[in-house]
C-alpha cells in the first residue's frame, strides 16, 4: 500500500462534458497519493547551471520549440537533426519528475520565448511511489505555471511510454496518460501525442528492439519511432 505524503482529493473538470452552457462537469473524483521519494527539485540544481552556462556561451536562438522533461527527452541526442528545419532546443534532465520541471521553468522555458513546448515526464513519478492521480495534479500545475507567463503558446505532452523495466506499472501509467489525454481536449492550447500504442506488440507487451539493454531507455529505433510520430504533429501544427 502506498504511502501518503500527503493524500489529496482532487475534483477533474472537464469543460463541456454533460454541463449546460458550456460549464465545466465533474469528470471524476482522484485521489493523488505521494510515494516516499523526495521530489525535492534541488538535486538539479548543478544541471540547470550547466545549461544557463551554456546559453551564456551560445544564446539559443528565441522562438524555439523546447523540449523538456526527464532522460527520455535528455538522451534525445539526434533531436535538432529528427526534427530539422523546425527549431528545436533540448532541455531535458535526468531522472525528473513533473513538478521539478515546474519548478525550473523559469529557467528552462520560459526565458527561451519558446514557439512551443513538448514535455515527457510522469514515467518517474509512478516509478518512485506516486499515483497518476498526482501526475495529472502536477501536470495541471505545469500548465498553470507556463500560463502565468505566456497565455497561448501550445503545450505538447508526450505520452508515457510503456518499457520493459516497468511493465508493472503500465496499468498506472496508461491511466494517467487518459487523465492528461482527457485534459487536452478542453483547451485548444493544449496537445496530447500518443507514443505509447506504437510502441507495443500485438500481444500489448513493449517492443524490445525499441529500448537499450535497462529496458527503460530509448534505443536509436525507439526514437526513430518517436520522430515518426512527434515530427509530423508538430509539422502539422506550427506551420513547417
Amino acid at each position: 500500500m502506498r504511502r501518503s505524503l500527503p493524500s489529496l482529493l482532487i475534483a477533474i473538470l472537464v469543460a463541456g462534458c454533460g454541463g449546460s452552457g458550456g460549464e465545466p462537469a465533474i469528470l471524476s473524483t482522484v485521489e493523488c497519493v505521494r510515494g516516499p521519494t523526495s521530489f525535492a527539485p534541488e538535486i538539479w540544481e548543478s544541471r540547470i547551471e550547466e545549461y544557463e552556462a551554456a546559453d551564456l556561451d551560445a544564446p539559443p536562438v528565441p522562438g524555439s520549440i523546447v523540449f523538456t522533461g526527464s532522460s527520455s527527452i535528455l538522451r534525445w541526442e539526434t533531436l535538432e537533426e529528427d526534427l530539422a528545419p523546425m527549431p528545436v532546443l533540448n532541455r531535458g534532465f535526468g531522472g525528473s519528475v513533473v513538478s521539478q520541471v515546474s519548478h525550473f521553468a523559469d529557467r528552462i522555458v520560459l526565458s527561451y520565448e519558446p514557439s512551443a513546448i513538448v514535455l515527457y515526464a510522469g514515467d518517474n513519478d509512478i516509478a518512485f511511489g506516486s499515483s497518476a492521480d498526482c501526475v495529472f495534479v502536477d501536470f495541471e500545475a505545469f500548465v498553470d505555471r507556463i500560463r502565468e507567463s505566456i497565455e497561448d503558446t501550445p503545450i505538447y505532452y508526450i505520452s508515457i511510454k510503456p518499457s520493459p523495466a516497468r511493465s508493472a506499472l503500465w496499468a498506472e501509467m496508461q491511466r494517467a496518460n487518459e487523465l492528461i489525454r482527457a485534459r487536452t481536449t478542453t483547451r485548444e492550447t493544449l496537445h496530447f501525442i500518443d507514443v505509447s500504442q506504437a510502441m507495443l506488440d500485438e500481444q500489448g507487451d513493449p517492443i524490445k528492439t525499441l529500448y537499450v539493454e535497462d529496458g527503460l531507455h530509448l534505443s536509436p529505433a525507439g526514437y526513430g519511432l518517436w520522430t515518426t510520430i512527434v515530427r509530423p504533429r508538430l509539422a502539422a501544427d506550427l506551420g513547417f
